[in-house]
């Protein structure tokens, strides 16, 4: 097999992080780029190369793609995401998959109908400390998790909000600070404690912000199959973005751990740290601090997949967890939903 052709949808802030891990690829062709504003495609195409398209649907039927990236508003990633299926293309989107947890079942399964590789990117899991952490837990040093919880506060101003046409929208991004920024701290305590939500509780409130009508604000309790509880907290009105904080008690120690750190501290006084690793040789030419470095790993694992080298770790049906907990503490937050 040749070359890989791909092709980018979405040519906004978070593309890069997709570009730059295509660009890095030897086995990978980008050979086109997306945007309804012309303007984003024509510069990633003058700067990563590909071709220009305005219209995704035209681009799949003239380009005979192998893999599509999708870095666009939520609401778009089922439907984009979906198309691209029903014409044999592999997907990798960025999270989440949908604003509807109906519409991302609906987009799992139609993946498996067609065949077709369907990743989801939460690249926080490819961190050293979240990877440590979960090896403890899996092999039993650490052991079951018992209860656990995840703090995130971040600064998103009102003109963070007012720059853009659908962020801090319930029918464009699906809510605010806990699908847009809580959801990789969710996604990674819910992967520790590898069980099944019987039970969610939560607060939504919008504090501080004028522009949007979603939450920024929300806290509760998720209760699960196995005894664990886990408490969340996140808001988006502090001055500036602190590391994430999760917390977790486990049959045989804790761990704290950050997207950059991890201490573990085991019963019998040892203890273990990591610290988040990059590769010094690859670099990204943009993107923010807290994504990290891992988009790539991500990428790199999900073209193995393609290519038949090995199985997809992060598929639709695994991300299908943390969009039914984020769509439930939505469902039972009690603030009132605005178009």
């Amino acid at each position: 097999m040749g070359k890989l052709k791909v092709a980018v949808i979405g040519c906004g802030n978070i593309s890069v992080m997709h570009l730059d891990s295509i660009a890095a690829f030897e086995d990978v062709n980008l050979v086109a780029v997306c945007d309804i504003k012309e303007e984003r495609a024509v510069a990633a195409s003058q700067k990563y190369g590909g071709r220009v398209y305005t219209d995704y649907l035209e681009m799949f039927q003239k380009e005979k793609l192998d893999a599509v990236h999708i870095c666009l508003p939520h609401y778009l990633h089922v439907p984009v995401s979906v198309d691209a299926f029903k014409n044999g293309i592999n997907v990798i989107c960025e999270k989440p998959m949908s604003i509807k947890y109906d519409d991302a079942v609906r987009a799992v399964e139609t993946a498996e109908e067609y065949g077709v590789q369907y990743g989801i990117i939460f690249q926080c899991r490819y961190n050293a400390p979240s990877l440590l952490v979960k090896s403890r837990i899996e092999d039993g040093k650490l052991g079951t998790v018992k209860c656990g919880r995840t703090t995130l506060t971040w600064y998103r101003p009102d003109n963070y909000y007012d720059s853009s046409d659908w962020k801090g929208t319930w029918d464009k991004e699906g809510g605010g600070v806990v699908i847009d920024q809580a959801i990789h701290s969710l996604d990674l305590a819910n992967w520790m404690i590898n069980s099944t939500p019987v039970e969610i509780q939560s607060a939504l409130h919008n504090r501080n912000h004028k522009i949007m009508v979603v939450e920024d604000t929300a806290e509760g309790l998720i209760k699960y199959a196995n005894g664990a509880l886990l408490s969340f907290y996140a808001m988006n009105n502090y001055l500036v973005d602190e590391p994430i904080e999760i917390r977790l008690l486990c049959e045989n120690g804790k761990a704290t751990f950050t997207y950059d750190n991890a201490v573990i501290e085991y019963k019998d006084g040892t203890v273990e740290t990591a610290e988040n690793n990059f590769d010094e040789a690859f670099k990204y030419s943009g993107g923010k601090d807290y994504w990290g470095f891992q988009h790539a790993v991500q990428i790199r694992q999900f073209y193995n997949a393609v290519l038949g080298k090995e199985k997809l770790e992060i598929t639709g049906k695994e991300a299908l967890k943390i969009q039914k907990i984020v769509c439930d503490i939505y469902d039972n937050g009690g603030m009132i939903k605005k178009s």
